[in-house]
């Protein structure tokens, strides 16, 4: 049943995948990166990976909303027009609802479980996340550190592409703060009582 199991999970994955790109809403298509990586995550749960299924779960879709922003900051999606139409999006939130807790289920269910003669108990015993680091900053740094500048350059042109100078904002001049004196700055006075400053 396990085998089933992945078929089905896969197919979700894939289908998710492709509706990503072949979406005209950008709404429809975070939703559907959003379904893509849980199916990636219930994948790991049925390898016995869980780990690795919760950083998918806690560092992609919690970067989904990052995603989503910089979408509303590119295309300036209309939040009055959009929320005008939110019950139709009703039936395919809840599609997409039961697929996540069938997927829940199915990993649960057809989830290996640790070999119980391979599995050490003991306090000072290598943990699963020690291990993925040994070997993530060993044998696969150089990887790791181009997926690191792959990032920061996607991160600098999404900053670069939504900056917009506009000439009515008041801008921090450095140079004139510093050179700045108390008396430009202070002026006191001594009002009469009765008499406003």
């Amino acid at each position: 049943m396990a085998v089933y199991a992945f078929y089905l999970i896969a197919l979700v994955v894939l289908v998710s995948a492709l509706s990503v790109i072949m979406a005209r809403n950008p709404v429809h298509s975070v939703l559907w990166l959003i379904l893509a990586f849980f199916s990636s995550a219930g994948l790991l749960v049925l390898i016995g990976a869980e780990f690795l299924a919760m950083l998918l779960v806690v560092v992609y879709v919690g970067a989904v909303a990052v995603l989503f922003l910089f979408v509303v900051m590119m295309l300036d999606v209309d939040f009055v027009e959009l929320k005008q139409g939110t019950l139709r999006y009703w039936p395919f939130a809840v599609l997409v609802g039961v697929i996540f807790a069938a997927e829940i289920v199915l990993a649960t269910v057809f989830g290996t479980t640790t070999n119980a003669s391979t599995f050490d108990a003991s306090p000072g015993a290598a943990t699963n996340t020690e291990a993925i680091g040994k070997v993530m900053y060993t044998q696969y740094l150089l990887l790791f550190q181009m997926a690191g500048i792959i990032l920061l350059v996607a991160m600098i042109g999404a900053i670069v592409l939504t900056l917009r100078h506009r000439p009515e904002t008041k801008r921090q001049n450095i140079a004139k703060q510093t050179s700045r004196r108390r008396s430009d700055a202070v002026e006191l006075k001594d009002p009469t009582p009765g008499q406003g400053i």
